[in-house]
């Protein structure tokens, strides 16, 4: 049976050791937790697909044993009366939840500098960023103070982490996982995804929280996801395509570099490297940035001070006056900039040519995804990341090179496909990550190409 009290002991002294550094991957974790939960867990002889695991949850996503306060001070103690589906499950699964992980404020921003409660640092080198939103899940995985984490997605907020820290982390098909208990930003593209240290934990860790939930009416009507086997030795008969738009004229040296011997690696693994298109990409990133903020918009009206969370009411005319101070306190610069983007762009006399534009231009983007796979092609291949992590504080002026760091992520999120992304090599030290991006419930066939190329290359090897 399961040691369930010595894992989560074990895993107090490493969450412990990784705080003391000032990585900052936690808003909140509890050994004493962690004890009552390995208590239980052993009283009622769990032996489930994750007994023992260690798994950290992103703080957007509710918990009744922990705060969630989504990186916000609008939400600062908040506890929710319910837990997310995919906590349940995961408890259910037998795994042992750690506690919250630090990430930018309702999960908007790309580096996890726009936390109300500091930013965390990159384990690998601390000055620089660990990507985001969901930094503080990748950045604890590869700190390896816990197994495995709980992110989310709603433009690349799991696999461009995963990337930066080179850790493995799978975005799954819009609507494989539950999204119920998690704090919504864009309904339409937000996906609860995983974290680990290896293709196997992270695709264990999907396939344990996948499945139909009848408390959220966007997921699948399918049976979970099922484990991953042993990694394959050969990939004869894939076809794998290079969409042209992933590998531009300037792209980052070492990027291209990494890339390179990826594609070299796959041909020896006998698989069939074809050139693609998908011309629509390069309408990726001003469709992502109206359809996003809209939602926000629409989601974070909720947050007005009257119903839970922060309030500021001293001495104010009226309840207008509340919500405007209310607001103004507790969101911090990018939340609300993408609010006044979004409400901008839905707002009469510009919604249609904002919104609607960009709706249009959205299913293009899905369209270019299925005539590649209807042609032939199981999963494609392209760099997560245009560059290796940048450091702290250098994007924070720049919203729009902030932005830019999602440009070959946030496709998947628009199109609803899965996506992974797992290390490829080092640049300087620095950890760089490959994608591998599927048709619609497409997850076992990225995670087996992940599987075969992971067992295949040198992770740690610098490649240039």
């Amino acid at each position: 049976m399961t040691d369930f009290r010595a894992a989560a002991s074990a895993a107090a002294e490493r969450i412990a050791a990784c705080e003391a550094k000032g990585t900052h991957a936690f808003l909140a974790w509890s050994g004493e937790i962690m004890l009552e939960q390995a208590r239980a867990l052993e009283a009622a002889r769990a032996d489930g697909p994750l007994a023992g695991e260690v798994v950290a949850v992103k703080d957007v996503i509710a918990d009744r044993w922990f705060p969630t306060t989504c990186g916000s001070r609008i939400l600062e103690g908040y506890r929710s009366p319910f837990e997310a589906t995919a906590v349940r499950r995961l408890r259910e699964a037998g795994a042992l939840v750690a506690g919250k992980t630090n990430c930018d404020e309702f999960a908007m921003g790309s580096s996890t500098e726009y936390s109300a409660y500091g930013p965390t640092l990159n384990p690998v080198d601390p000055a620089r960023v660990p990507g985001g939103s969901s930094g503080g899940s990748a950045a604890a995985v590869a700190s390896g103070a816990v197994d495995m984490a709980l992110g989310t997605e709603t433009g690349g907020s799991v696999r461009q982490p995963a990337a930066f820290c080179g850790i493995v982390g799978i975005k799954p098909t819009y609507g494989r996982v539950s999204r119920y208990g998690l704090v919504a930003f864009g309904s339409s593209l937000d996906q609860i995804g995983a974290f680990g240290k290896d293709v196997r934990s992270a695709a264990r860790l999907l396939a344990a929280i996948s499945g139909r939930d009848d408390r959220d009416s966007t997921t699948l009507d399918r049976v979970p996801l099922s484990e991953p086997g042993p990694a394959p030795t050969s990939l004869a008969g894939t076809v794998i395509g290079v969409p042209r738009e992933y590998l531009p004229e300037g792209l980052h040296a070492g990027v291209r570099a990494a890339c390179d011997r990826v594609l070299k690696k796959l041909k020896e693994l006998g698989a069939e490297i074809r050139d693609v298109s998908l011309p629509h990409t390069k309408y990726a990133i001003p469709t992502y940035y109206i359809v996003a903020p809209a939602e926000a918009s629409s989601n974070l009206a909720r947050y007005d001070g009257v119903r839970y969370g922060q309030r500021e009411d001293g001495g104010l005319a009226d309840v207008r006056a509340m919500y405007r101070k209310t607001r103004g306190a507790g969101f911090g610069t990018e939340v609300r900039r993408r609010i006044v983007l979004g409400t901008y762009v839905l707002s009469a006399g510009y919604y249609e040519a904002y919104y609607g534009r960009a709706q249009r231009a959205r299913e293009r983007i899905r369209g270019d995804y299925a005539k590649v796979f209807a042609g032939g092609v199981h999963a494609l291949f392209t760099p997560t990341a245009p560059t290796p992590a940048f450091r702290l504080g250098e994007n924070l002026a720049d919203p729009l090179q902030m932005y830019l760091s999602d440009i070959f992520v946030c496709t998947a999120n628009l199109a609803w496909v899965p996506a992974l992304s797992l290390p490829i090599g080092r640049d300087q030290g620095l950890p760089l990550g490959g994608q591998l991006i599927g048709a619609m419930e497409g997850e076992s066939t990225i995670v087996r190409i992940a599987q075969a190329l992971e067992a295949a290359i040198d992770k740690t090897a610098e490649v240039r």
